[in-house]
């Protein structure tokens, strides 16, 4: 829900104070029977508050894209992954890339899982070289699922 709520933002023009209503119209069309939706506020919150970072770090692991012409999904999918690995601890940083690359496999196009992979374990692998996150054991290269 997460990333059709900021899909529809995005689409629509990223007016801030409109993703909360977007969010809540998506939760009450895909999941009405959802009482719990803290995750997903927690997401699109985190995920704007860190707009310009995050947008930062898409810019600089995928020069070749420039961030209006990354499509939609592959860009918010990007958006969350990042957000998950940076900002939230309780993460780890094998199921942010592996849910990210899920998502992209669902939702995206045929390379979207490969792109999305790529651009989250350059973060990631960035994030191990500051000391900003621990290496992830026996996981060489940092491709955490299989993009077929």
């Amino acid at each position: 829900m997460a990333m059709q709520s900021l899909f529809a933002w995005d689409f629509r023009g990223q007016a801030p104070r409109a993703l909360s209503a977007i969010a809540h119209q998506v939760k009450k069309e895909f999941a009405p029977e959802l009482e719990d939706d803290s995750f997903m506020v927690s997401l699109l919150s985190g995920v704007l508050a860190h707009m310009e970072e995050i947008n930062g770090l898409i810019r600089q692991f995928a020069p070749q894209w420039p961030l209006e012409q990354i499509t939609l999904i592959d860009r918010n999918v990007l958006r969350i992954g990042i957000f998950e690995l940076k900002y939230v601890a309780e993460i780890p940083a094998k199921v942010a890339i592996n849910e990210a690359v899920e998502m992209a496999k669902t939702f995206g196009g045929e390379s979207s899982s490969r792109f999305v992979n790529g651009v989250l374990g350059s973060v990631y692998a960035q994030m191990v070289e500051q000391g900003e996150a621990k290496a992830i054991d026996n996981e060489e290269p940092l491709l955490m699922a299989k993009s077929e």
